[in-house]
């Protein structure tokens, strides 16, 4: 297969000229409304709260789509964002994480070793069991990819080994492979998946029947789950360069090269955000445009704030942060940048972003859901 032909390369943070960021309000006023953003969330009061059953202590909570799972240490409940009880089955052991596609719910165990164990697929409707199969399943959009982790305690999930298989999501059976020689990172997205070799060979794959579209040699860099990153139609990954850490920008599914950044000392990328490239640094957090670098908005002193799990093709992410108090201030940022959100009382914890709503526990052990909208 031959590689697309790469297009212009945009060089930014370079002496050459570089294109004019599009204006947003944000980046043009973000010192004035990082304090009335701060400010706001301080004094806001806590969004009005539903509270459901008391949750017993040794619970894991996992989101999962439109579903909150509870697993204790024989059942498995799903909950809706309303806080109604769906359905109630035997828990896997060592649940670990979860996703949602199609019709189903994935979720993912681990030993104590935190080495994988399986995946398990249940009806979202009525959590009935569907397949199980001994592999880790990564949602991409409506289809699914089930990969094989090297062995590692120190780092487990960091690579990946053997073959790339995609799943029968009727069945859980395979429906194609495609080999990984030596060890490699996956990145998926809607319909394709990414895989990048320890070489810098960068292959993406139609995941409904495990063809390459399109491959490149990417520069060498720390790839990781984390590195690439895949924001809409466009990866990108973090390197070293000649003036310092670098970011690189590629069209997907062609992998075109699109442009270049030179990184601040100290920051990273940082997944979650909706249709835009999030970064943190040592004391801001900003956001790129995947397709051009160019920077949409920045928030002063965002650094502190930590992301809530929830589904990764959410609209929104919401951050919280505790403070001296015990009090949790929570931040709601889209596409166009954060917005203040109201405080949670004083010992809320295991929080996660379920649809519209955000599910923790509460200070009494209780499940409480909130609207996240402005959140």
């Amino acid at each position: 297969m031959t590689p697309d032909r790469p297009g212009p390369v945009i060089e930014l943070d370079r002496p050459a000229p570089a294109p004019t960021p599009r204006p947003t309000r944000w980046w043009r006023l973000a010192p004035a409304l990082a304090g009335c953003l701060l400010l706001g969330a301080a004094a806001a009061p806590a969004p009005q709260a539903t509270s459901g059953p008391p949750l017993p202590a040794r619970a894991t909570l996992l989101a999962a789509g439109r579903l909150l799972l509870v697993v204790d240490p024989t059942t498995l409940t799903g909950y809706t964002p309303t806080g109604r009880t769906t359905w109630r089955v035997p828990a896997p052991a060592g649940a670990w994480s979860a996703a949602s596609v199609g019709d189903l719910v994935l979720v993912t165990t681990r030993d104590t070793a935190r080495q994988v164990t399986g995946t398990s697929a249940y009806t979202a409707d009525t959590g009935q069991l569907r397949w199980r199969r001994p592999d880790r399943v990564d949602v991409a959009g409506a289809a699914a990819v089930a990969v094989t982790e090297v062995r590692s305690v120190a780092d487990p999930g960091q690579r990946i080994q053997g073959t790339v298989r995609g799943v029968d999501l009727a069945t859980g059976a395979d429906r194609w492979s495609t080999p990984v020689p030596s060890t490699a990172v996956l990145a998926t997205s809607p319909g394709r998946i990414v895989v990048v070799h320890d070489s810098g060979l960068a292959r993406v794959h139609d995941v409904r029947h495990g063809a390459a579209i399109a491959e490149t040699r990417l520069p060498p860099a720390g790839y990781a789950p984390d590195n690439p990153v895949v924001v809409g139609d466009h990866l990108v990954l973090r390197h070293p360069g000649p003036g310092g850490t670098t970011l690189s920008g590629y069209d997907l599914p062609s992998l075109t090269p699109r442009w270049q950044r030179l990184l601040p000392v100290g920051e990273t990328p940082a997944p979650g955000c909706p249709r835009v490239l999030c970064l943190v640094g040592l004391a801001d957090r900003r956001a790129l445009d995947p397709g051009t670098g160019a920077q949409v908005w920045r928030w002063p002193g965002g650094a502190g704030w930590r992301p809530v799990p929830g589904d990764r093709d959410a609209t929104r992410q919401v951050l919280l942060r505790p403070g001296g108090d015990g009090r949790v201030s929570a931040v709601d940022v889209g596409s166009d940048g954060p917005r203040p959100g109201g405080t949670l009382p004083a010992g809320t914890r295991d929080c996660h972003l379920v649809a519209d709503a955000l599910a923790c526990r509460g200070p009494d052990g209780r499940l409480t859901l909130r609207s996240a909208a402005g959140t």
